[in-house]
């Protein structure tokens, strides 16, 4: 086929793609509202040993044999590192007014308080940022997503130990002061029930702690050391926040808050035992970490299942939590259905966490939505307004940002290929979730962001380069970027109502 020919086929696509989803525009969001895209250190910045960076506890995990579907790591990456202009020129083209990153903890600390701030990721750093302010871009920072120094896991056990709390602190105080004049928007941990589940329940992730039936690992105890962990992290955005109130809220000017991963949750069955494993599942999940650090005790779903297992918030824990973030982060991609096994029969060691629950994509063979590349993970845009309704609802309406939600592409290489680039499904997704979102709002709830997952193609844990999340294609081996037809979809949104002349004459609004 000729390459003009090639090019009016795909024009073609791109217009009927477009007209099949009118009826979502920018203009029914607030003129405030943030449209971004989201990525996170380790997983597009490559120069892993790079500007005096030491370490991190995914450089180590990720270059033991067997830990990575397609044997790869971060070293490289999106080579963000070197290419970070170049990227937030994609940014400014898609026409976006935020973006969402994370700053690596190595790379501005080598050796956690003990030892000094490292002024080379302090200076990439603000390179970033003021790339990005002059194109009117907002930093949404991220303090940790995943990735600890190493050198705090061997020295005392990161999570497990109450000392990583200072650390934490001490990390914070030190980003917020190098960069709190220029950032508005802070939050102190990505997806931190994701990282106790994997790294402590099920052992997936570092430092792979578990026992079973929830995993098969060589050291931990999936029954006491999740919530240990967790009752950490807790106390460790506690310290960040009260410092974050007490010195530079008021000078800055800026923000703070949480950001957790969300599933929504349907009852498998239309019984009342189904209903209230929902209400579980979405406790030991969302509410989690959001209870303790809103209300200052942890869910009570939770204390009623775990009693003691659970930890318990000293006077001094409830005096740093009086510190109350200022919006919640809400990462969503996806909804499963959920069988109850407390009151219900369910095969011995399938129950997930400690809830008494199961959970399904499927229901007499049928999905939930649509399948995609990535295991688990269904197309199903009613779960997002009935997320965002179920926070509005247990936190008072606290103001909300959408921090992630995009779609999974499989693949097996570096080249682009039509299908890969032609990324249809991708964009109804990303349709049919923001209209869902819509939804939402028109019922009063308080959101004031939303950034896709992800800019480019990127490290996607577990799955290495084999899922791709991105609006830009990269070949990991040239580290081209080549926009697909969601960058051009999300260009066309952002930019307001379009008008496109339909082959049969019709306009419609898009």
């Amino acid at each position: 086929m000729g390459k003009n020919k090639t090019r009016m086929l795909a024009l073609a696509l791109f217009l009927q793609l477009l007209c099949s989803v009118a009826g979502l525009d920018r203009s029914q969001f607030p003129s405030s509202f943030l449209f971004g895209t989201s990525t996170s250190s380790y997983q597009i910045e490559g120069a892993y040993l790079e500007g005096n960076k030491s370490l991190s506890n995914w450089d180590v995990f990720t270059h033991i044999p067997g830990h990575i579907e397609d044997s790869s790591d971060g070293d490289i990456a999106d080579d963000h590192y070197h290419l970070y202009m170049e990227d937030i020129k994609l940014m400014h083209h898609l026409g976006v007014n935020s973006y969402r990153f994370s700053i690596s903890w190595s790379r501005i600390l080598p050796r956690g308080r003990f030892g000094k701030v490292n002024s080379a990721g302090i200076a990439f750093y603000n390179r970033l940022i003021d790339a990005l302010l002059l194109k009117g871009i907002q930093p949404f920072v991220t303090l940790n997503h995943y990735d600890v120094p190493q050198e705090l896991e061997d020295r005392y056990g990161a999570w497990l130990n109450p000392q990583i709390q200072k650390d934490f602190g001490h990390y914070a105080d030190v980003c917020f002061k190098a960069f709190g004049k220029k950032v508005k928007y802070w939050t102190t941990f990505n997806e931190p029930n994701v990282v106790v589940k994997r790294g402590f329940m099920s052992g997936e992730y570092p430092p792979q702690h578990c026992s079973k039936p929830f995993g098969d690992c060589l050291s931990g105890d999936s029954n006491i050391e999740p919530y240990i962990a967790a009752h950490n992290i807790i106390l460790a955005h506690a310290t960040a926040v009260e410092i974050y109130k007490k010195k530079y809220q008021v000078k800055q000017g800026g923000s703070i808050g949480l950001v957790i991963s969300t599933n929504w949750f349907e009852p498998l069955r239309h019984i009342p035992a189904d209903r209230l494993a929902v209400q579980r599942a979405l406790a030991f999940d969302t509410a989690w970490f959001l209870d303790p650090v809103i209300f200052g005790e942890y869910p009570p779903e939770m204390r009623q299942v775990l009693g003691l297992r659970l930890p318990t918030f000293s006077s001094e824990d409830r005096r740093k939590l009086q510190y109350k973030l200022d919006f919640i982060g809400i990462n969503h991609y996806t909804s499963k259905y959920v069988k109850d096994c407390m009151f219900s029969p369910c095969n011995e060691g399938s129950t997930e966490s400690t809830a008494f629950v199961i959970s399904t994509g499927e229901r007499n063979g049928i999905p939930i939505g649509t399948p995609t590349s990535m295991p688990d993970n269904y197309v199903f845009p009613d779960g997002m307004e009935k997320m965002v309704m179920y926070a509005m609802q247990r936190y008072n309406n606290i103001p909300m940002f959408i921090t992630e939600n995009g779609y999974a592409q499989g693949s097996t290489g570096n080249s682009p290929t039509t299908d890969t680039l032609n990324d249809r499904g991708r964009v109804k997704y990303l349709h049919g979730y923001l209209t869902s979102l819509t939804r939402a709002m028109r019922q009063g709830a308080d959101v004031r962001g939303y950034f896709i997952w992800s800019l480019l193609d990127n490290f996607e844990w577990l799955f290495g380069y084999s899922q791709r999340f991105g609006l830009y294609h990269v070949n990991f081996k040239t580290q081209e970027r080549t926009p697909k037809l969601s960058a051009k979809w999300v260009k066309k949104f952002l930019g307001g109502p379009q008008v496109i002349e339909r082959m049969n004459g019709d306009l419609e609004s898009v």
